[in-house]
């Protein structure tokens, strides 16, 4: 009798239905995965909570398609992809942030083709390299917090050619002109910088001494985009 009433109307005779008790199995260890890789992605990491939320409840979600698609994994990963990408239609994504969803999908996968312990496995061995790399700072450039992108907006009659030469020689290691911009009816120009600072203290004393040249008009520090590392 049970079984009658989770089976859908569109199943035929033949069609194998799942038993209730088992579908309950794999989205409670699906719930319980995706909040174990929640803990693990909250290690050294920036999060929101909403996203934390949506990361601990996509393995459920996974599992649920691969179950409803009846063993048809092609299509379900097709399905549970969509879903859980779009966020990053408008929202651009990081790597890591990326990387961990797919992690809670292939779990998520595993879980809903009934392989529990594989599920479970998966997570701790992924997840514990997940942490030592972050706990190791694997892939961090070394300096690289002293690469930062200036914009600088200046007056118009002013020739941005040569005009902050000695200060970056001052205060920096190198920079490179990447971008001029004109705005404000071409009455001001934007330029922007790749600089990398001899010390991260020196960066206000280069900004004061921008501010001396260009008339006190607006100045931008920010970080380099490979440390945004935005796909």
């Amino acid at each position: 009798m049970i079984n009658n009433i989770f089976k859908g109307i569109f199943d035929s005779s033949a069609a194998s239905v799942i038993a209730p008790s088992k579908f309950l199995v794999c989205v409670i260890s699906s719930l319980i995965i995706g909040f174990i890789i929640a803990i693990m992605y909250m290690y050294k990491s920036s999060y929101s909570k909403s996203f934390i939320t949506t990361l601990a409840l996509l393995p459920a979600v996974v599992c649920v398609v691969i179950m409803m698609v009846n063993g048809n994994v092609g299509a379900g990963v097709a399905v549970a992809g969509t879903f859980s990408l779009v966020r990053f239609r408008s929202v651009p994504g990081t790597a890591k942030e990326i990387g961990i969803l797919f992690l809670a999908m292939g779990a998520g996968l595993i879980s809903g083709m009934g392989y529990i312990a594989y599920a479970f496995l998966f997570v701790i061995v992924m997840g514990a390299a997940n942490m030592l790399y972050g706990h190791f700072d694997f892939g961090e450039r070394k300096g690289s917090a002293l690469d930062k992108v200036l914009h600088i907006t200046i007056p118009e009659d002013l020739d941005y050619t040569e005009v902050f030469d000695d200060l970056f020689e001052k205060f920096t290691r190198k920079s490179e002109l990447v971008s001029v911009k004109t705005t404000n009816m071409g009455s001001l120009f934007k330029l922007t910088y790749n600089v990398t600072f001899k010390d991260p203290k020196v960066e206000k004393a280069l900004i004061d001494e921008i501010r001396c040249r260009n008339g006190n008009l607006e100045i931008n520090v920010s970080m380099h985009e490979d440390q945004i590392a935005e796909l």
